[in-house]
């Protein structure tokens, strides 16, 4: 039997133990932080089409943007050593009281590289996050963890063999401070739900690694309109909105079904989710084509899911929590509810260092 790696040990704790962020006797985890590592930030400043790090002058001031998506307004978003200095990041994690962060890298991954380049840059990726977590300092009052642990990456394009990302996985099982992976929603071109992936999904599970479900593409941006709103309908209703669609395709392609024991976590509290879960549970129902596709009702597997708690508002929160909570009455055959049950499905995240807190003056409130 392998031996429990220490970063195994704070994740399976993260998943199945911590029903108060306030309770000392367990570490303050966030599962939703990210890095740009120097390896990736000079792959991007390499490009000349998005995704890439370019030199922006305005009036006198050049200063490096990052720009991850043609058609960005105002040229991208600044972006700086915040993004890549582990000591930006350990400081971050001190002011906010914070005790451990699982890492990961920031979208777009990989999905833009051809699957050759793609598999050679997740194998060095990962070994350089293997030394940014293992370098780390211990975990203050946690005897034996460090402060960083990773989720790495995974060749995810199209045109890779399943082979190359079984591989990965492989190489992944044997970085002690790896302990999941970080995957958009596009899998190797097809989505997530493509059974070409069944190996994969396989693989993943019996390595035991969590699942970080995070987008990047969002929906048709024509949806938005014309008018100029920066950032704010992508980021705020476009990447949950992705976020929505790929994990409902997941669970109407049965996945969750095949492979019950897999441990997804899914960003921004898995958008919509919670809130569209009965409607999507009554769209089965009625649907010949899908009605008896599922092994239970639709409602039952977002208890099989985790969700970070990167959506802001308490009231929301106490919603999702809610909604994870009553999912086992949804197992066929019947179940009961347990109000417990959501507040360990639901994990803490900063998404630092994309939304930083704001002072008083930015935000305009006390």
């Amino acid at each position: 039997m392998n031996p429990v790696k220490p970063g195994q040990r704070v994740m399976t704790e993260l998943l199945k133990s911590i029903t108060s962020m306030a309770n000392i006797t367990h570490p303050i985890v966030d599962v939703h932080t990210h890095v740009y590592l120097p390896r990736y930030a000079a792959e991007l400043r390499a490009r000349t089409s998005a995704p890439r790090i370019l030199n922006w002058t305005n009036g006198v001031k050049t200063e490096e943007r990052l720009l991850i998506l043609d058609g960005e307004p105002s040229g991208g978003r600044p972006i700086g050593p915040q993004y890549w200095d582990r000591d930006e990041k350990l400081e971050f994690m001190r002011k906010h009281g914070i005790n451990i962060s699982f890492v990961s890298s920031a979208n777009p991954w990989l999905d833009f590289l051809p699957a050759d380049r793609a598999q050679t840059l997740a194998h060095e990726l990962n070994n350089n996050l293997e030394e940014y977590c293992a370098t780390s300092p211990p975990a203050e009052g946690f005897s034996g963890l460090k402060t960083l642990y990773g989720f790495g990456l995974l060749p995810l394009v199209p045109d890779v063999e399943v082979s190359t990302i079984i591989q990965t996985i492989e190489h992944l099982k044997s970085l002690p401070h790896i302990r999941g992976i970080i995957m958009g929603t596009k899998g190797i071109g097809k989505g997530l739900d493509d059974n070409a992936l069944d190996p994969v999904w396989d693989a993943i599970q019996a390595a035991r690694l969590v699942v970080f479900i995070h987008p990047h593409y969002g929906v048709d941006s024509t949806a938005f309109g014309e008018n100029n709103n920066g950032h704010v309908l992508p980021l705020a209703l476009g990447f949950p909105f992705e976020t929505t669609i790929a994990i409902t395709r997941l669970i109407l392609s049965g996945v969750l079904d095949r492979f019950p024991d897999l441990r997804l976590l899914l960003a921004h509290s898995g958008g919509a989710l919670p809130q569209l879960s009965s409607r999507l549970a009554s769209c089965i129902q009625h649907d010949p084509i899908v009605a008896n596709r599922l092994k239970h009702d639709a409602r039952y597997y977002l208890g099989q899911l985790y969700f970070d708690a990167v959506a802001y508002g308490s009231e929301e929160l106490t919603f999702v929590s809610r909604t994870i909570s009553r999912a086992s009455a949804f197992k066929n055959g019947g179940g009961t509810i347990n109000p417990l049950v959501g507040s360990t499905r639901l994990l803490f995240g900063t998404d630092h260092p994309f939304f930083p807190p704001l002072e008083v003056s930015q935000n305009g409130q006390a």
